[in-house]
């Protein structure tokens, strides 16, 4: 399959890329802010990559704010000495904290529902990896940045968004001559991976230089950089955990995605194949070296002409105490609804309500195994839900509807 082939089929499962910053984060209100993550709900043609968060009315106004941070940009470099920090992947507990296993679930689930996508790009990167690679060591930067290249455009220097967003890093016009390249009528340079991937670091770069972290680096390369410090501002944090539902749905998705194509790229490669993570694969420093050996035959026995194994499927680990599953209902429901507000209108711990159901995120990102999900509630708040069903699903796409 052609990478060119793959590109509507990986831009549905991940937001769209973005330098200009047109995504509003809106502003805290009595009404919790959605919790959710989505995506774009178009799907892009090939060498038409849709771009939800960019348009040309917002280029003016977003101009300044990166015009500004250029002219701080010596000032907003890392420091020298100190270097930049790694990128954080699954397994990360350090990193990730009560997040830990969350991640390490969306991050299977991802595998499961992707490889066939992430299959097609690993048997065509060799040369942009080659590329991007060459000049991340240059500058001393992670490695595992290139992935960033993955979810904006497959590796597809041919990738044209409706908003004007070209090439592999599917850079802006403005943004791009901010960062040095030529775009004009004779020529376009965010097609040259070379040139492109030198631009889009040097902007990763200055964003670092701001934010200190990769997580929000991901998110204000996909929403502009003003609704990560907005976001910063309302909670008063620079943790990605806890500023995300302030961000914009498409950035939220961005980010998750992110994670996932970087720690599989990196550390689960050989099980894209399998199509699924095997049971007993640890994440992070943990992994098993013994349980990747016992499946690098795969290959081999593809080109022997032998019948692949079937995939392992991961076992579900119960996640409910006797006393949880006996006070524990649950409800089909067709569309979203903002489990903070849920929380909010049915008094409900939202902690509880999204430790119960912490693979709700796949259904809002539509990448779900099913139309539908099971919300898991409490059994006494089951009717008061039933009630509010239709006020909560108004709320929800309200407040979606704001934070696109």
């Amino acid at each position: 399959m052609q990478i060119k082939h793959i590109l509507p089929v990986l831009l549905t499962i991940c937001a769209p890329s973005v330098f200009a910053q047109q995504a509003k984060v809106p502003a805290k209100s009595v009404t919790p802010a959605t919790q959710s993550v989505v995506v774009a709900k178009t799907t892009a043609t090939p060498g038409a990559k849709n771009d939800s968060t960019a348009s040309k009315s917002t280029l003016k106004s977003s101009t300044p704010l990166i015009a500004g941070n250029m002219a701080a940009g010596k000032d907003a470099k890392p420091d020298p000495k100190k270097g930049y920090d790694h990128v954080p992947l699954a397994g990360e507990k350090s990193y990730f904290g009560e997040k830990n296993e969350y991640v390490n679930d969306f991050v299977r689930k991802y595998l499961e529902l992707h490889n066939r996508t992430l299959g097609s790009v690993q048997n065509n990167s060799t040369t942009p990896f080659s590329v991007i690679d060459d000049v991340l060591e240059k500058k001393k930067m992670p490695k595992e940045l290139k992935y960033l290249a993955v979810i904006e455009s497959a590796l597809n220097h041919n990738a044209v968004s409706h908003a004007g967003a070209v090439g592999t890093w599917q850079l802006m016009e403005t943004t791009a001559r901010m960062m040095g390249l030529t775009v004009n009528r004779k020529g376009d340079e965010r097609r040259d991976l070379y040139k492109s991937t030198t631009a889009a670091t040097k902007y990763l770069e200055l964003l670092y230089g701001q934010l200190n972290d990769w997580l929000l680096v991901i998110a204000a390369y996909n929403s502009g950089p003003t609704p990560v410090q907005k976001a910063i501002e309302l909670t008063g944090s620079h943790n990605f955990w806890d500023i995300k539902e302030y961000l914009p749905k498409e950035t939220q998705g961005h980010v998750l995605a992110f994670i996932a194509t970087a720690s599989i790229f990196e550390n689960m490669s050989k099980f894209i194949e399998l199509g699924s993570v095997p049971a007993d694969f640890k994440f992070g420093k943990e992994e098993e070296p013994a349980l990747l050996a016992s499946n690098s035959s795969l290959s081999g026995t593809k080109e022997l002409g032998a019948v692949a194994p079937k995939p392992v499927q991961p076992v579900k680990r119960p996640t409910f105490t006797d006393e949880e599953v006996k006070n524990m209902s649950m409800v089909r429901i067709n569309e979203p609804v903002n489990l903070e507000i849920t929380a909010f209108e049915l008094g409900i711990d939202k902690k509880l309500l999204a430790r119960w159901n912490s693979d709700y995120d796949l259904f809002v990102l539509k990448a779900y195994p099913t139309p539908f999900y099971n919300l898991r509630l409490p059994k006494d708040k089951l009717d008061i839900f039933l009630a509010k069903k239709d006020m909560l699903t108004k709320k929800s796409k309200s407040i979606a509807s704001q934070n696109k």
